[in-house]
């Protein structure tokens, strides 16, 4: 690590910020003259790749400057006032929990605008597409990194127009239909969540998250805590996803372009988990634990719906659509993440934590491939991908199905990879959950977990032999080629690869930043 003044850290936090919406207006602008490449549209998709990449660097060094001996203190902060009526500050912050979330958004969205610099989707100009991924990458940025429950609020529902869009303009088939249902879920969600929000924030005086999380709900009564838990609860659970809000999730991936995917499923979804461990552990804490027992049951069934979902879309015959079943296969693994934090332990809470992680790199990469396969069969169907196609991917394009291979085997949490260490975590979490709450119903959790696990690796087991096996009974002459992994493919996944191996191999590289922070979070800010 390197040592950076706490007011060259402040300005990267800042930078960081304030860098994707600067860089969205200049997207909108016509290119300097010199920098126009081969043309407007080039321009400004090399444009989209810089921006994302600086930020990118300013989020190394912002790593790099982090005290990792004190990752439970909020460091790189500003605190200003802004709105002296409502007593609402700009307050902004990072500490062991936000700084991999916020390092993993800077990295999928830099991977993303490279991935569309070369297979830009089909629809209008580039420049609003380069223009709405910015802003979506400002909204999540921030909502990692404010520590006002307004100021939360906002970039929370930043990201919703630019996802919109991208959906609706340059998804697939289907596209309008899912728009319209994500940001109808969403929205409506997020309603009750503001409520949630201003109940807590009147009642208590502040807005303020540090401070809230300091007084640990002693200046709330124990009704306040119930109704604000229920309210944000419902916001959070729907971006989560969290079975049975989950409706608008698969409609949304199987429609949205490959990038789309990636973030919807990298970043997007950690919002609402993250929510979860930085707003309602620490502000409710009475309120969890009466709704705690209720988030681990909705949880265990979501991680087992899921998964029979995806087993049903792998059979050979039901026409299942790869990117839908990759889509349910989030319903499950978010299920491992909530049931973590229903746990209301350090163990449990660090699991979730690295489970975010682990399927952020993951599912990105998953999506990522998924997208691929699309581009080169021109689709998605399980059926026609694993029909008469002779040996298949291994056979036509190798080094794609090894890929193939690598993320499935991640996602079903083998040892040694990413996907395995916060899955068992929060499986160690629910064997002994926080004092207060039943254990057998936790253990009840635990099993259906350990069941989930099972059926996770059946469908993603099934899915690799289809697809880059082929059907065994298929008669075919020998299987035509298709394009391998191209250059710009291998640049965008190779990271993902990399750093799913890392945190499988030396979990301590995340575990070791957010140990500390949940302990202090769960002691009411007193470690």
């Amino acid at each position: 690590m390197i040592d950076i003044s706490p007011s060259v850290m402040q300005f990267l936090l800042a930078f960081i910020l304030a860098a994707p919406l600067i860089g969205a207006a200049a997207a909108l602008l016509p290119a300097p003259p010199g920098l126009k490449g081969k043309s407007p549209e080039q321009a400004v998709l090399r444009h989209g790749v810089t921006v994302t990449g600086v930020i990118l660097a300013a989020a190394i060094a912002l790593t790099l400057g982090f005290d990792h001996d004190t990752p439970a203190r909020f460091q790189a902060t500003t605190d200003i006032s802004w709105i002296q009526a409502l007593n609402v500050r700009i307050h902004l912050g990072i500490d062991g929990i936000s700084l991999p979330l916020l390092l993993m958004t800077a990295l999928l969205f830099f991977l993303c605008a490279l991935y569309s610099y070369y297979k830009l989707p089909e629809g209008p100009s580039p420049k609003a597409f380069v223009a709405l991924l910015l802003v979506l990458e400002a909204g999540t940025l921030a909502t990692f990194a404010v520590l006002d429950l307004l100021l939360f609020f906002l970039a929370f529902e930043m990201v919703l127009i630019p996802m919109y869009f991208l959906i609706a303009r340059w998804g697939g088939a289907q596209r309008q239909a899912a728009a319209w249902k994500f940001i109808l879920f969403t929205l409506l969600g997020s309603v009750v969540m503001l409520l949630g929000l201003l109940l807590i924030g009147l009642n208590s005086g502040t807005f303020d998250m540090v401070a809230l999380a300091s007084d640990n709900g002693r200046g709330l009564t124990h009704t306040t805590q119930l109704l604000a838990v229920l309210a944000i609860g419902i916001g959070l659970a729907v971006k989560t996803p969290m079975w049975p809000l989950h409706s608008w999730l698969p409609d949304a991936h199987t429609a949205a372009p490959t990038v789309g995917s990636v973030l919807l499923a990298g970043v997007l979804l950690k919002m609402g988990t993250y929510g979860f461990v930085r707003i309602l552990l620490p502000i409710t804490p009475g309120g969890m634990q009466t709704f705690a027992p209720y988030l681990g049951a909705f949880a265990a069934i979501g991680i087992v719906y899921g998964s029979l979902a995806c087993l049903a879309l792998a059979r050979k015959g039901n026409k299942g659509d790869l990117k839908r079943l990759i889509a349910y296969s989030s319903v499950g693994h978010m299920g491992f993440v909530l049931l973590g934090i229903a746990t209301m332990t350090p163990t449990g809470v660090n699991g979730a934590l690295f489970a975010n992680i682990a399927h952020g790199l993951i599912t990105g990469l998953l999506f990522f491939l998924v997208g691929a396969l699309k581009d080169r069969y021109g689709t998605a169907d399980l059926d026609t991908l694993a029909g008469a196609t002779g040996a298949a991917l291994y056979g036509r394009a190798p080094r794609l199905g090894a890929f193939l291979a690598f993320a499935a085997v991640a996602s079903l949490g083998l040892p040694g990879l990413a996907g395995f260490w916060g899955e068992m975590l929060a499986l160690f979490g629910a064997f002994d959950p926080a004092e207060g709450l039943s254990r057998p119903a936790f253990l009840t959790y635990m099993a259906i977990g350990g069941l989930g696990t099972l059926l996770t690796a059946g469908y993603l087991l099934i899915v690799v032999r289809r697809v880059c096996m082929g059907d065994p009974k298929a008669k075919s002459a020998a299987p035509a080629a298709l394009p391998d992994i191209q250059h710009y493919e291998f640049a965008a996944w190779t990271p993902l690869v990399a750093l799913t191996a890392l945190a499988g191999l030396w979990p301590a590289i995340l575990l070791g930043l957010t140990d500390p922070a949940v302990q202090k979070l769960l002691a009411g800010g007193n470690s």
